[in-house]
This record gives structure tokens, C-alpha cells and sequence, in this order.
């Protein structure tokens, strides 16, 4: 279940990864934003379901707790992706972030999702390194000795 796990947290990595490509290939496009931001809006709401659905597999593989946390962390941090969006919309008052105080409080967006991909890269990171989860690098076979060193002859 940690094999999985570790799978799943990576997988979640690289979707994120292409959520930056998404943004930003919106960003530059020509068609009106809310057309070009939609493939960027839709897998936002993906992560935030894949986020909830890895903390509930991180528990049920008896994760350690704060890897448990920092995955749903990562659902926290999504929802607060939606929560900057609209508060952007409130400081422009027409739902455009075109004005100062709009472009500044979305800015935060982008800073919040760069907080996300280092989580989520933790999160991956440190189930690989969780005994039972990835291969260890000791030959098939090979006991784990503990304990003094032996002499050899």
C-alpha cells in the first residue's frame, strides 16, 4: 500500500506540473480568458478530488501522521487557490483582476501554487524514502546486518 501510495503522491507531482503548463499556455492565448483558463480551472478542481483521495489512502496505509498532513495540506492550499481567485474578483469589484489591488491579491495565486508543488514534492519525496515504499538499494537477497562490524579473515 506504501508502493501505491508513493505512486500516487508522484503522480500528483507531475499533474501539478502540468497545471503550471496549463496556466501558462492560457495566459499567453488569444482566445477570452475564461475560454483559455478553463482546461486550467477544471484539472484545479481534479488536484483538489486527487489531494483528498491521497490523504484518505495515506491513512489507510498508516502513513506517518505528518505525511498524512502535508497531503491534505495540499487539498488546503488548493482550496485556498479558489478562495485568492475570488477575493481577487472582490478587489476589482467587475470580476476582472485587471486593477492594482486585483493583479497583486492574484498574484498570491501563483505564489501559493509554487507552496503546493514543493508539498507535494515533500510529500512524494519522503513516501519514496519510507521503508516498504521504494526499492532501497541493497542487492536482492542481502540481509541487513545490525550491530558491530565483523572482521573479516
Amino acid at each position: 500500500m506504501r508502493r501505491v501510495f508513493a505512486g500516487l503522491a508522484t503522480l500528483l507531482v507531475l499533474v501539478i506540473v502540468v497545471q503550471f503548463f496549463l496556466a501558462a499556455s492560457a495566459a499567453f492565448d488569444t482566445a477570452p480568458k475564461d475560454e483559455s483558463f478553463q482546461p486550467h480551472r477544471s484539472l484545479g478542481y481534479v488536484i483538489f478530488l486527487f489531494a483528498v483521495v491521497l490523504t484518505i489512502v495515506a491513512a489507510l496505509a498508516r502513513m506517518p501522521g505528518r505525511l498524512i498532513g502535508m497531503t491534505g495540506l495540499v487539498a488546503g492550499l488548493t482550496v485556498g487557490q479558489v478562495v485568492i481567485r475570488e477575493l481577487a474578483k472582490a478587489f476589482d469589484g467587475t470580476g476582472d483582476t485587471s486593477t492594482t489591488a486585483g493583479q497583486v491579491v492574484f498574484g498570491l495565486h501563483a505564489v501559493n501554487a509554487l507552496i503546493i508543488l514543493a508539498v507535494a514534492g515533500t510529500v512524494a519525496w519522503r513516501s519514496r524514502a519510507l521503508p516498504g515504499s521504494a526499492v532501497t538499494g541493497r542487492p536482492a537477497g542481502a540481509a541487513r546486518v545490525s550491530g558491530p562490524a565483523q572482521p573479516t579473515s
